[in-house]
């Protein structure tokens, strides 16, 4: 059941930091430099915090 949680959580967080990414790019219409740095940020701060907050919820 754990594996499940936290594929589905990985699954969206990519959605989402691919969302926040783009919105970013838009925002300032044009692509951002290092690109994939940016993604790769973005994604390890939302993974850190909510598999931090999943871990805690499933009593780990």
């Amino acid at each position: 059941m754990e594996i499940l949680a936290y594929t589905v959580v990985a699954i969206a967080l990519y959605l989402v930091s691919d969302w926040i990414l783009r919105t970013i790019e838009a925002r300032l219409g044009k692509t951002v430099p290092q690109r994939q740095v940016v993604f790769f940020v973005i994604l390890l701060v939302l993974a850190l915090g909510s598999f931090a907050i999943l871990r805690s919820y499933l009593g780990q």
